[in-house]
Order: C-alpha cells, then sequence, then structure tokens
C-alpha cells in the first residue's frame, strides 16, 4: 500500500504560515495586493479565480478583482497591466489564463513586471530558474517540491522522470528537480521506450494531458508518483494523468486526483505573492 500525499493538509500548512507572516507584515503597516484578472466568463477559468480569492482571503491578501467581458481588447487588457504594474499597492498580477482566441497570451504574459508575475510564466522569471537565480517559480512544480520535501521523500541523488515538457510544468519541474541535485529525464510523447524509460524512475512526475494513461507498467517497485493531471471520465469524476488503482499497490507514495498537486498549486500562488510583497 503506497503512502497518500495529501495535498490538501500540506497546502493548508502552508497556507497558515503565510497567514501568521501576512499578519506580521500588516502590524509592521504593509498590506499585500494581488491583482486577479479575469477575460470571459469561461467556466473552469470562473472556478479557479474563485478559488484564488477565498485563498487571499484566508490568508489575508487583499485581492482585487477586474472580471472583464469575452470582446476585451489586446490594447484594453495590456493598458490594464500597465497600470496595475505601476500601482505600489499591487504586489502581484495575475491573468487567468487561457484568455479569448483574439488576445495574444504571449504579450499578455510579457507585459507583466517580472517583480509582479507570480504566476512564474514571464521569461525573464523562466531564464532566472535555468541558470539557477532568483526569480519567481511556476506555482504547480512549486508546489510538487514542497509535496516532496514535506513529506519527508529525498530528491538528492534519485533518478528522476518527469513525462511532459510544457513551458508551464514540464520544463521547469525538470529545473527544480535538478536544482535539488536529482539526476533528471525529460520524456514526452516523442519519447521511445517509453514505459522503460519511467520504470527506471524513483520519482515519476506525470504531466502528460491524458486520463490515466501511465498504469503499473510505466511503474518501478517503490518509486514515488506524483500526478499532475486531471481531468473528468465517463461517469464525470475527477482523475489524473495515473490509473491510480493499478499503480497504487506498486508505489511507495502517490499523489490522488483530486487532492495532490492542485491545492498545492494555489498554496504556491499565495506564497509567491508573498514574497512578490517582501522583494
Amino acid at each position: 500500500m503506497a503512502e497518500l500525499i495529501d495535498g490538501k493538509r500540506i497546502s493548508r500548512e502552508i497556507k497558515d504560515e503565510l497567514k501568521e507572516q501576512v499578519a506580521a507584515l500588516k502590524e509592521e503597516g504593509k498590506e499585500i495586493g494581488m491583482a486577479v484578472i479575469q477575460v470571459g466568463n469561461d467556466p473552469a477559468s470562473s472556478v479557479y479565480v474563485g478559488n484564488k480569492k477565498k485563498a487571499c482571503a484566508y490568508i489575508g491578501i487583499r485581492s482585487e478583482s477586474y472580471e472583464l467581458p469575452e470582446e476585451t481588447s489586446q490594447e484594453e487588457l495590456l493598458a490594464l497591466i500597465g497600470k496595475l504594474n505601476a500601482d505600489p499597492k499591487i504586489h502581484g498580477i495575475l491573468v487567468q489564463l487561457p484568455v479569448p482566441a483574439h488576445i495574444d497570451e504571449e504579450a499578455v504574459i510579457k507585459a507583466i513586471d517580472p517583480a509582479k508575475d507570480v504566476d512564474g510564466f514571464h521569461p525573464q522569471s523562466v531564464g532566472a530558474l535555468s541558470i539557477g537565480q532568483k526569480g519567481f517559480v511556476s506555482c504547480t512544480p512549486a508546489g510538487i517540491i514542497q509535496l516532496l520535501k514535506r513529506s519527508g521523500i529525498e530528491i538528492e541523488g534519485k533518478e528522476c522522470v518527469v513525462i511532459g515538457r510544457s513551458n508551464i510544468v514540464g520544463k521547469p519541474m525538470a529545473l527544480l528537480l535538478l536544482r535539488e541535485n536529482g539526476t533528471v529525464t525529460v520524456a514526452h510523447s516523442r519519447t521511445k521506450n517509453l514505459k522503460e524509460v519511467c520504470r527506471r524512475a524513483d520519482i515519476l512526475v506525470v504531466a502528460v494531458g491524458k486520463p490515466k494513461m501511465v498504469d503499473a507498467s510505466y511503474v518501478k517497485e517503490g518509486a514515488v508518483v506524483i500526478d499532475v493531471g486531471i481531468h473528468r471520465n465517463a461517469d464525470n469524476k475527477l482523475c489524473g494523468d495515473v490509473d491510480f488503482e493499478s499503480v497504487e499497490p506498486v508505489a511507495s507514495a502517490i499523489t490522488p486526483v483530486p487532492g495532490g498537486v492542485g491545492p498545492m498549486t494555489i498554496a504556491m500562488l499565495m506564497y509567491n505573492c508573498v514574497q512578490a510583497a517582501l522583494m
């Protein structure tokens, strides 16, 4: 039986630590502010934005919400970002992705001041991570490192395999594992002998975007398995990229879906916002 890595509990620990930190900053007269921008009313985006606002309220971060209509032009959105960049009361700026098709996502990401880029998506943030300098780290990979560390799982010297090479999860995940002295392989849809590569892993991070793709045949006995995926199956139940029932008996530790990686993303977003205020 694998140990369940409880993302809900660990994210709550982090948020409680941040709550204390924010309260101490308030006593010194420093209030932290975050701006959350949503363009259009995509239902999944609305849920995420709601969760982010709740987390801000819990920790004591003031959140300003900008819910813009679907037809908002790119110029209008960039003008708003420019205004928030210049506002000293706003320490973090978050644009909920995806944006509508007529807006260039890359231009939006680049428009955010790197000092307020709490999502960690700006090319400057990514570049800093790649050369080991300080900067904001994409929240999901940063959360996975916290899941491992706070579960007492050693990364140093371990064989780590990341399936997926996206800019938001796969690439920064590989860089963070390297930073922790893991030996890292990045695998993807074109990797030959994918199962064999995965079976070498002491720590397997699955961010492939295909429901239940990774079953026990991909997993070495006693490996730690981190499931980044989130999907709804035919019965409308949440599931991940890992076939949990098949993998759980083989792994030594595993993240469930839901309740594993998901809650950590928002906890680390809050962490980044507090760090932005301290800069």
